[in-house]
């Protein structure tokens, strides 16, 4: 295979948002042995979700190529004998139905013969849907988990039903790092992690940011910074109706209060408290020591996702920090979320790495992908997430899908983009208004 003969790594990334395509793509950098070089071409998957230019631009992760493609596009590409050397790593960074449906997808493009070595996995902490997204990314080689936690239920979960369950490897999340936590900046800084869906009501929200503002009012030697995922318009991996800049729009905030962007690195990198009601901007704080603070003034909740952290040491109130409250991580639960570990992250990948090699070197190459999903075990649930992608039962293209052979004209671009702004537009303006004409 190219891998071991050339010492360089041909991967490709699929991806439905931004933060996907942020877990993909440093993903297969961490699974890239350390002596090779990688070509990595990047695809995105269109839909509500694909990623504007200043997302992309945020999330500040290169390619050698990258374009939007359709489900059936993106199948095209990958039996394309024309592009050059196939690929040996392929890495869905997609929603469990979408990985499911390109696992089926590429089980019929690819057949029993040659093909790249094809990785899924979660962006990061999974605290909803565990059997429901765990057995439609079943049929990867490797499913990863980003912490021995994680592992261990996902192993649970494939056994559980009868599934293989070999290809759970354990690993981390791809994007901690940053230099660690050494004491108070000047000035002091407070940031809320916002969250896209969570909590998903006006009321809720409302809470949150107008306790954000009283913190600022009743510490003003701090910078509070409200850390925003996107613009108005854009959208992230979850649907956002109430955006905080609509929000915060005409309230009377104090001078040491601030709306920021960018990458959440850069943040932490001057953050002396960071809070939040289950972000993964959590991780990546604890993973650098910054005392991190997960909300519990809406309850504990598994709607929520702050049930997580339980045994953290991290859930506390407003009340709690307003009063100077300083949270202490639990070191061992730390330890089992994969997170500042001491010196365990640097090998975090090792075991994938050995596995995906093992893969790529295997005699004969390797075996038609088989998910647990078939239209024999699953024949009232399958084929309509298949249908979503313009696949039949047995993953074939559908009459009608769309074509790949040429880029789409101008008109084609505008009615696409008009689409894509009336769906937001939906999601923004018109569902909130019948939510709450359906309360009155």
């Amino acid at each position: 295979m190219p891998a071991s003969a050339t010492k360089s790594l041909r991967v490709a990334v699929l991806a439905d948002s931004d933060t996907r395509w942020k877990w993909g793509a440093l993903t297969a950098q961490r699974l890239a042995p350390t002596d090779s070089e990688i070509r990595l071409d990047g695809y995105l998957l269109r839909g509500r979700a694909t990623p504007t230019a200043r997302q992309l631009r945020e999330v500040g992760v290169r390619a050698d190529s990258l374009r939007e493609v359709t489900g059936v596009e993106f199948l095209r590409a990958m039996t394309d004998s024309t592009t050059g050397e196939p690929y040996d790593l392929l890495v869905l960074a997609l929603v469990g139905g979408g990985v499911q449906a390109m696992l089926h997808g590429l089980r019929h493009a690819w057949g029993s013969g040659e093909r790249p070595v094809v990785v899924t996995g979660y962006v990061g902490v999974v605290y909803e849907k565990l059997a429901d997204g765990l057995l439609l990314r079943h049929g990867a080689d490797l499913v990863l988990a980003n912490s021995r936690h994680d592992a261990d239920r996902f192993r649970a979960v494939y056994e559980g039903v009868g599934a293989d369950a070999s290809a759970v490897t354990e690993v981390a999340l791809p994007f901690l790092g940053g230099a660690p936590y050494t004491g108070e900046h000047e000035p002091y800084t407070v940031v809320f992690a916002a969250q896209p869906s969570v909590p998903d009501s006006r009321k809720d929200r409302t809470y949150l940011l107008n306790r954000l503002i009283q913190h600022a009012r009743r510490h003003p030697e701090r910078e509070v910074l409200l850390k925003l995922r996107s613009k108005p318009g854009e959208h992230t991996t979850h649907i956002e109706e109430l955006p905080y800049q609509k929000l915060v729009q005409g309230a009377d905030v104090p001078a040491n209060f601030r709306l920021v962007y960018g990458h959440m690195g850069g943040v932490l990198d001057r953050t002396d408290l960071l809070v939040t009601v289950s972000s993964t901007a959590a991780l990546e704080a604890l993973h650098r020591r910054v005392p991190t603070v997960v909300l519990t003034d809406l309850g504990v909740r598994e709607v929520l996702g702050n049930h997580h952290f339980t045994g953290s040491g991290c859930l506390a109130s407003w009340d709690q920090l307003d009063a100077g409250h300083r949270p202490a991580a639990d070191e061992e639960w730390v330890a089992r979320q994969g997170v500042a570990a001491e010196g365990s992250y640097e090998t975090a990948f090792d075991t994938a790495r050995e596995r995906i090699a093992g893969l790529l070197e295997r005699p004969g190459g390797l075996p038609p992908l088989n998910p647990y999903y078939t239209p024999e075990t699953a024949p009232g649930y399958l084929p309509g997430i298949l249908a979503r992608h313009h696949l039949g039962p047995d993953g074939a293209p559908l009459p009608g899908a769309p074509a790949a052979d040429k880029e789409p004209g101008p008109v084609r671009q505008i009615v696409r983009r008009a689409a894509r702004g009336a769906y937001r537009h939906g999601v923004q303006r018109v569902a909130p208004v019948i939510r709450r004409m359906g309360e009155l």
